[in-house]
């Protein structure tokens, strides 16, 4: 099967989205298709991932609010580009206007439209929590949810890696919503790369002897992923305990963090890590994950700490609540500072229970579950 994926998100900087898919061009050869993404880029270019797998730039504007990123803005460009690749399949990854671009394309392959994104718990959920409720903020969002009922319309299917997410795209009148969560990359993420020598080194970076508990945070610094409410919540909860902080990530909100971590020994700002084997010893030797955003669509990195091992201080909304559910992981109320201080303190009484590593699903099975969907959808596309 030949499957194309319009993917807005992809970028050499990327976050998750970039990582899963890095993942899904190595993976699919190995089920038999032959995968090209379409994505954004400063030219016009085909680059080569190996047999049966590409990436098709078109030359795009940049994004204005991130220049990491580029967004399609012309129309036939695009649709000229997904007549030359002939798909079987395409995949849009954004709900923006590409979704409605591939909607608009004449060709006769089936489509799919994957939730990459969560805008409404990204921005107007984070905006508007405070002062009115989710119906409300939904009611005044419909243009929002009339374009993705639109959508789901033309598309065969909706993919949602969360079940938080179904459930809220089924509730706002989506009718084709499939569940099929993501996972970790295979033989990188394991307890067994737990480093004692590091965790106390980085222990001392903030400060601590190797009796306090290391948090990790990782991400994107950008708003959405709330870490100023973390770095709240750490301060306040080192002032009962021995609690150090390492975040590590890359992005806009990296000044303003410093700013506010100020003097605070205990909390330290790490570059990101994009030696994958490097961040998974790094994640292992951490005693916990905490995680601020309740817009994760899956939360790849919730999924890498599980996988290591570490249990999880997570919001009680989106992909990353999905994750926090063993003995040993504690929900906090989502955008309460105070609640995820609390939820600090309950862990770090509680640090010395023995956890449980369950085995984590890995992206290919992902994978297996998504192509195997698409194949149904084309054979009935066939048959009819």
């Amino acid at each position: 099967m030949k499957i194309v994926d319009v993917c807005a998100f992809y970028a050499p900087k990327g976050g998750g989205v970039r990582t899963y898919i890095d993942r899904k061009l190595a993976a699919a050869p190995g089920f038999g298709h032959e995968l090209t993404v379409i994505a954004p880029g400063p030219c016009d270019e085909l680059e080569r991932r190996g047999p049966g797998a590409s990436i098709r730039w078109i030359a795009s504007p940049a994004f204005p609010l991130d220049r990491n990123y580029r967004y399609f803005g012309d129309p036939v460009a695009l649709h000229d580009a997904l007549d030359a690749e002939r798909p079987d399949m395409v995949e849009v990854s954004s709900p923006w206007r590409s979704a409605a671009m591939v909607a608009e394309w004449r060709g006769r392959a089936p489509s799919a439209l994957i939730m990459h994104s969560d805008p409404l718990s990204a921005y107007a959920y984070r905006w508007f929590d405070g002062v009115a409720s989710r119906e409300t903020i939904d009611r005044h969002f419909g243009w929002f949810w009339r374009h993705l009922r639109r959508v789901d319309e033309r598309v065969a299917c909706v993919v949602s890696a969360s079940g938080d997410l179904s459930r809220r795209l089924t509730d706002g009148g989506l009718c084709k919503v499939v569940t099929i969560p993501m996972g970790v990359d295979p033989g990188i993420f394991s307890p067994k790369l737990r480093d004692e020598a590091l965790r106390r080194a980085l222990l001392a970076r903030c400060g601590l002897g190797p009796d306090a508990m290391l948090l990790l945070g990782a991400g994107r610094l950008a708003p959405e992923k709330r870490w100023p409410m973390i770095i709240e919540a750490a301060s306040a909860a080192g002032c009962q305990a021995r609690v150090g902080l390492m975040i590590v990530g890359a992005g806009r909100e990296r000044t303003r963090l410093l700013r506010q971590i100020g003097g605070n020994p205990h909390i330290r700002l790490l570059d990101a890590v994009a030696d994958r084997p490097r961040f998974a010893r790094l994640m292992a030797s951490a005693d916990a994950l905490i995680h601020g955003c309740e817009a994760e669509t899956f939360c790849m990195v919730a999924a890498e700490a599980k996988a290591s091992g570490l249990r999880l201080i997570a919001p009680d909304r989106g992909g990353a609540s999905d994750h926090a559910r063993g003995s040993g992981d504690i929900r906090f109320r989502s955008g309460s500072a105070a609640d995820a201080a609390a939820a600090i303190l309950r862990l770090f009484a509680d640090r010395q229970r023995p956890t449980k590593c369950a085995r984590p699903r890995t992206m290919d099975g992902h994978f297996r579950d998504l192509f195997a969907l698409y194949e149904q959808i084309a054979r009935a596309r066939c048959a009819a």
